[in-house]
């Protein structure tokens, strides 16, 4: 059965074309990430005209590669952060809510091996459990270390004492971010990809637009805007550098990005729908193993950066760590040949500078600053506040004049596009990819051509399709890392499936998919340093 309201199209001669007349909007997005995503349908929610401009692919940079939890913050509660535990707590019931078709509740087992450990971390997560409220998503329990190794069938089972079970949120972070990027075009927001901003307009030594190159028809074009919001992640010093030199500025750095790494095994090492989750490992860090789409996400790390890259890749001391962790803990301990794949992501951490009079803080990592010129910046924080964040950022912009005074935020219980409209239902994002994490819309994928003909396990052509036609994918690498996840997945079997892919975008489109490029980008999440 089709959802009730058609899929927008998102052609990509349609979307230039709108661009190229698009003369002066309210608000200006630099950025299709998380947060960038969510400022737009937020302000367009609102009534007002909103352009968002992603210089890569929605969702391409960090946006894409989280460990997948919708989460409160377990280690900021340790740290005694109460109100930021709360605030995430409730943000995740909303995200659930409203993005039923690709996020869901996940159950979490922390083992102990010493007798000390199960009852310590179980009153702390009955804390966190009071403080969602009715918000909660299940009761915390202290288990056995039979029941333990029930929850958790491949945990080390020598030594085992017993563990603590308690439930989060997990989610698919690039179908999330086509979601909220749809959704905001459903509301009348133009949102296009593969379009840099190259330069910002300046009148009387305020930022008054910008100039921006549309990939595809190769052209350039400028667009004014009241407000112009730079969340472009890890790369928000550039946007900042090009406002700093047009008015005479000193840049200060603002961000300095820590690399988290995650490896992909199959979900043998640890059967069942229960994640492991280790608080503390030998140097102090978390150690996750989650199930995700039929696979086991191994995680993460933190190790300092000196160096932006668009394609960041694991080190061979980060790949030792996880995978040195993981031996601790189960019981058979993978190998690198055993890694499917192996993948990182650019955390941008904020560094204080001079408009720090000018910041408001959610948490430690959501950062807000109005530079003399008027340009925004927002850099920071995590997915499960993305909303919350939204309606600061606007609430930022009306603070410094930028923006009239608006309409309540209307993102709370917003279903997205997708989401089921009757009684809830989350998707499990521990069973395999399919035709499922389309939620509402299945029924319009299931109409077009290739519907029963696979080109990788959960992966069909008319998904294909639907991904050029409506989740504006434009490359082999939009719809085999993004719009399915088989890279982040299985690299190897991406690549196999790679070629038909190819061929289904270059009908869909008649340009070049880039299969070369994918093909070389597959074999580096293949390789594992080690």
């Amino acid at each position: 059965m089709h959802a009730s309201v058609a899929p927008l199209e998102t052609r990509r001669s349609d979307l230039l074309g709108r661009l190229a007349a698009v003369r002066k909007v309210d608000l200006l997005v630099v950025g299709g990430g998380a947060t960038g995503l969510g400022l737009a349908l937020d302000a367009a929610l609102r009534g007002l005209s909103v352009v968002l401009l992603e210089a890569r692919d929605f969702a391409k940079g960090t946006s894409s590669r989280a460990t997948k939890l919708v989460h409160g913050g377990v280690r900021y509660l340790a740290q005694g952060n109460v109100s930021l535990v709360r605030e995430a707590l409730h943000e995740r019931r909303k995200l659930l809510h409203n993005a039923a078709h690709v996020a869901g509740p996940l159950a979490f087992v922390m083992p102990g091996y010493k007798c000390w450990e199960t009852p310590f971390y179980g009153v702390g997560l009955k804390a966190y459990d009071a403080l969602a409220g009715h918000a909660g998503l299940g009761a915390t329990e202290l288990l056995s270390a039979r029941q333990t190794l029930a929850c958790l069938p491949g945990v080390r089972a020598d030594g085992l004492k017993g563990g603590v079970k308690y439930w989060d949120g997990q989610f698919d972070d690039a179908r999330l971010a086509l979601a909220l990027a749809r959704s905001a075009a459903g509301q009348g927001a133009l949102l296009v990809n593969y379009c840099p901003v190259v330069g910002l307009e300046h009148r009387n030594g305020r930022v008054s637009g910008v100039r921006y190159l549309a990939r595809g028809a190769e052209a350039e074009g400028a667009i004014d805007a009241r407000c112009v919001v730079n969340a472009t992640g890890v790369w928000v010093d550039s946007l900042r550098d090009m406002d700093d030199t047009a008015t005479g500025r000193g840049t200060q750095t603002m961000v300095t990005p820590s690399q988290g790494v995650h490896l992909v095994v199959d979900r043998g090492f640890l059967p069942g729908d229960h994640a492991l989750l280790v608080p503390r490992t030998r140097d102090g860090r978390v150690l996750f193993a989650v199930p995700w789409l039929g696979k086991l996400i191994l995680g993460t790390t933190d190790t300092s950066c000196d160096h932006i890259h668009e394609e960041p890749r694991p080190l061979a001391g980060e790949v030792r760590f996880i995978l040195g962790e993981a031996a601790n803990y189960l019981a058979r301990a993978p190998r690198p040949d055993d890694v499917r794949s192996a993948w990182a992501g650019l955390r941008p951490l904020v560094r204080p500078t001079r408009d720090a009079d000018a910041t408001k803080k959610i948490n430690r990592e959501h950062t807000v600053i109005v530079s003399p010129s008027g340009l925004v910046t927002v850099t920071g924080g995590k997915w499960t506040t993305y909303r919350a964040m939204a309606e600061d950022i606007l609430a930022k912009c009306t603070d410094a004049g930028l923006l009239e005074r608006l309409p309540p935020c209307e993102t709370a219980d917003f279903l997205l596009v997708g989401a089921p409209t009757g009684p809830q239902s989350n998707v499990s994002l521990a069973a395999p990819p399919g035709i499922h994490s389309y939620g509402g819309e299945a029924g319009w994928v299931m109409s077009l051509p290739g519907a029963d003909k696979e080109i990788a396990p959960g992966l069909t052509e008319a998904m294909l399709r639907f991904a050029v036609r409506h989740e504006y994918a434009c490359t082999v690498e939009d719809v085999l890392a993004r719009r399915s996840r088989l890279l982040f997945l299985d690299a190897a079997r991406a690549a196999e499936a790679a070629p038909a892919a190819a061929a289904i975008l270059r009908e869909e489109t008649g340009r070049d998919p880039g299969l070369e490029s994918f093909l070389a980008l597959a074999a580096q999440y293949r390789h594992v340093p080690w």
